[in-house]
């Protein structure tokens, strides 16, 4: 990977440079299939480059990653490929004022989800192809000046094998030839453009609407699977929501949308949820649903098309210079997802799954050591893939949410459409966005930046009220703690019991700043059971209770009749427990009281794996096994008691699967499987009978030949990952071994099959099985993460870092590496710093329970 990086210097003196006029890139992908296509792993790539010398200098280089190049001509003068060429750029001396460059190369397809992936159907043998490049694998496929400011039109030919279809970002057809050759795009970067390729299952529509001025435009829609998902795929589901977020952005953004056609892939082996590649967005193929799924599950997959469209417009039509401002389009489309989905859809709960689970991300992500300001310092392109983390989305997400707040709405979205139409094609950094919201709002953006966007960490606002005799308010103030006091517009909201439910009386907004505010409007109001600080979610914040407060929750939280402050205390609740100020049994106590009441599914799914993972991580060793019986307990008497074939019956049976640990729980599970147990209502579809098989599996109760039988009834990519993680996660030490070698030792996996080994490998119950491993792993990493792409590091040392080992030791030897590598790489050191942050939480949050037990 170093030979590979691309600095924020080396990009900037080359845009000081040059500017390019445009490129044509041929690509012949017949190699893909064939009677040795497994062999095959290259195909022609030839790209000219039009480009002007616009500084000063007569030498740069272009970026391409291709296991040879065949020619190389500048200027119509041949270059020796064995000497300009290093395997990841090539060196370009002589610069005239107007260049023109061609490379022909043979390219790698990639079974790591980087460049052009080629996936292999094993349940019809069908080869499938996709690119996807952010921040830089364009240079897979085709030589580039691979950096976001360096915008330029496209012309792509894809010569492809008989009775495929192909698609990129523009319009296009087969030529007489067989060549598909599509229109010139707009100005893009390069990461991007898009080539998917294949006997995909495609299906069209269009979307018409009569803008301002009076003409029609009329956007030519499509979304296409694989053939073998083509029988689940509901795409009359994605166009709708794809048609109401094309109507929200046009009614607020008054700028039409400006890339043509807008196809939408579904595409296997996906690191990604999604990619916004302008005309051509392609999304992980989980999101068609195989089986019965709850409406969270619909409401995830609206939120990611209304965030890959905004993207049309935040980051494709507006980019940002370098990845420094990722946020620019990264935060205003995870906000956009959300305030679309609730103001254009059926998901008019949007901001609740936001405040409970976007949210949580955030606040993870702003205590590792590793935090950084939302305008981040990205000095090279690890640097770039690292930051695609809940930082730049959700937090960024969140201080826009506050902006509005702040700033109003009408003067953010004016500002909106000002910065389109003032850079559109362009490239911007933070402070062409701030002039353009200083011109609108009147508030002086430079502060609130520096405040919001150039620092780090979140900060914890805590009430603190005075009564009066009779127990009347005599003030009630908010208490800042943290690095950067910020100024917050917050609302503090006042709750009492009133007829069994637990109810909003009085509420007020303010100003949050400094140590101290005093929020007067609530002087003289009676005292109430709860003081909800950041009531309706409008700042990025931790929120703690008063003594009071606390009490009340932990016995009447079930009783909030607001799904949005219902949700917000779940969330304070659980960052009390990491944060090791509540012991994890008791939170554990709390979801088992009230979880069975949760209205809003999504915040229901997130308190079960919140639950989950108080058990798991953050429970004193001597509780464990006690807390995950309850847990298992809890989860089979909701699963009972719930309304039969509702979604809340089915998030209850797979919670009851991930926490199963008696014998009682997996005969039950087995007749469940087999036919001989009934729970009324429930229907055992085939991902959830890989959902129930997967406990058996790791308890020794299912061996090879069992889930070899269940892959039979369902032999498809899925059910091969299914059946890839399974087999990872049986009780012995020598699947143990043969999962860390096919992960760390080979290079023959996918990405996908990668995840799902390292997720079978991992599992709680096997703590003593695995701690083997953990000096491996040290011994590894380095070695590894130069010699894999960055997408295969980062899932293996993530992936198999050693927290289930959550000992002194432990940290101690992650204390050691991290001391005697200081050299490494520094993406590779964050990863590590991370993981051993967890850790570190973990045993503060163990001693915090054990004090209590």
């Amino acid at each position: 990977m170093p030979g590979e990086n691309l600095s924020r210097d080396e990009a900037h003196e080359r845009a000081a440079l040059l500017s390019v006029d445009g490129y044509e890139v041929v690509l012949d992908l017949r190699s893909a299939v064939g009677d040795s296509a497994e062999a095959v792993r290259t195909f022609r790539s030839e790209t000219t480059i039009r480009f002007r010398r616009t500084g000063e200098g007569t030498s740069t280089f272009v970026d391409l990653i291709a296991p040879s190049v065949t020619a190389v001509t500048l200027n119509g003068r041949a270059l020796d490929p064995a000497v300009v060429f290093d395997g990841s750029r090539i060196a370009l001396d002589g610069l005239a004022d107007e260049n023109t460059l061609v490379v022909d190369a043979q390219c790698a397809y990639s079974r790591t989800g980087e460049g052009m992936h080629r996936f292999v159907d094993p349940e019809d043998g069908e080869v499938y192809l996709y690119t996807q490049y952010e921040p830089a694998d364009a240079r897979r496929v085709y030589a580039t000046f691979e950096q976001p400011d360096l915008k330029a039109p496209y012309r792509f030919a894809v010569t492809a094998p008989e009775g495929w279809t192909v698609w990129s970002n523009g319009a296009g057809e087969r030529d007489a030839e067989g060549v598909w050759r599509f229109a010139e795009t707009a100005p893009i970067s390069t990461y991007i453009t898009c080539v998917v390729a294949g006997p995909y299952h495609y299906i069209t529509d269009s979307y018409t609407r009569t803008l301002a001025d009076g003409t029609e435009l009329e956007i030519p829609l499509g979304a296409m699977c694989r053939k073998g998902l083509a029988k689940h795929f509901d795409a009359d589901d994605v166009f709708l929501i794809t048609k109401q977020g094309f109507d929200f952005f046009h009614d607020n953004f008054d700028y039409p949308y400006p890339f043509g056609k807008y196809d939408q892939a579904f595409v296997p082996e996906y690191n990604l949820g999604a990619m916004e590649n302008p005309g051509m967005v392609t999304f992980r193929e989980e999101y068609i649903y195989r089986g019965k799924v709850t409406q969270a599950a619909y409401e995830r997959r609206a939120n990611v098309i209304l965030h890959e469209m905004a993207h049309m417009w935040f980051g494709d039509l507006v980019t940002m210079v370098w990845w420094d401002d990722l946020w620019l389009k990264e935060s205003f489309a995870d906000f956009m997802g959300s305030f679309s989905l609730a103001e254009a859809t059926r998901f008019t709960n949007s901001w609740v799954t936001f405040a409970n689970n976007r949210k949580a991300w955030a606040y993870r992500a702003d205590q590792l050591p590793s935090t950084h300001p939302i305008t981040a310092d990205i000095r090279d392109l690890e640097d770039a893939k690292l930051n695609f983390d809940g930082i730049t989305y959700a937090k960024g997400a969140s201080v826009l949410k506050q902006l509005v707040a702040y700033a109003g709405r009408d003067a953010f979205l004016e500002g909106a459409r000002r910065y389109f139409k003032r850079h559109a094609y362009g490239n911007t950094r933070l402070a062409d966005l701030l002039t353009i919201l200083e011109e609108t709002s009147g508030r002086d953006m430079k502060a609130w930046a520096k405040s919001w966007l150039q620092t780090s960490g979140v900060n914890t606002l805590t009430p603190a009220v005075t009564y009066d005799a009779e127990g009347r308010i005599t003030e009630l103030a908010v208490l800042q703690e943290g690095g950067e006091l910020r100024p917050h517009r917050a609302a503090v909201g006042l709750y009492r019991l009133s007829g069994g439910e637990l109810v909003r009386y009085a509420r007020a907004e303010a100003d949050i700043t400094g140590t101290r505010t005093v929020v007067a409007d609530l002087a003289g109001e009676e005292k109430p059971d709860l003081v909800l600080v950041n009531d309706d979610d409008l700042t990025y914040c931790k929120v703690r209770f008063d003594e009071g407060s606390l009490a009340t929750l932990r016995a009447h939280l079930g009783d909030i009749t607001d799904p949005l402050a219902r949700a917000l205390c779940w969330s304070a609740l659980w960052n009390l427990t990491r944060d090791a100020l509540m012991p994890a049994r008791d939170f554990v106590s709390v979801v088992l009281a009230f979880a069975g009441r949760e209205t809003d599914i999504g915040v229901l799914q997130m308190v079960h794996a919140w639950g989950k993972s108080a058990v798991t991580h953050y429970a004193a060793p001597a509780w464990r096994e006690e807390g995950g019986r309850l847990l298992a307990e809890g989860a089979l008497r909701e699963l009972r008691v719930a309304e039969p074939g509702s979604e809340h019956q089915l998030t209850w049976a797979r919670f009851f699967a991930a926490t199963a640990a008696s014998d009682a729980d997996f005969q039950l599970l087995e007749g469940l499987l087999d036919g001989t147990a009934k729970i009324d209502g429930l229907d055992v579809d085939q991902e959830l009978r890989w959902s129930l098989l997967s406990p058996l599996a790791v308890h020794g109760r299912a061996d090879e030949t069992r889930i070899g039988e269940e892959l039979t009834r369902d032999d498809t990519a899925t059910g091969k990952r299914h059946q890839v993680r399974l087999l990872a996660s049986r009780p012995s030490a020598a699947v143990k071994a043969q999962a860390w070698a096919q992960v760390v030792e080979s290079d023959s996996l996918s990405n996908a099959l990668v995840e799902a080994t390292i997720a079978g490998f991992v599992q709680p119950s096997q703590r003593e099985l695995i701690a083997p491993y953990a000096e491996k792993y040290f011994a590894v990493i380095e070695g590894l993460w130069a010699e894999r792409s960055i997408q295969i590091g980062m899932d293996v040392v993530r992936g198999l870092f050693p927290g289930l080992q959550d000992d002194e030791a432990t940290l101690a030897s992650t204390d050691a590496w991290l001391s005697a590598h200081e050299a490494a790489a520094p993406a590779l050191r964050r990863l590590v710093l991370e993981s051993r942050d967890d850790l570190a939480r973990a045993l503060r949050a163990q001693d915090c329970d054990r004090l209590a037990g």
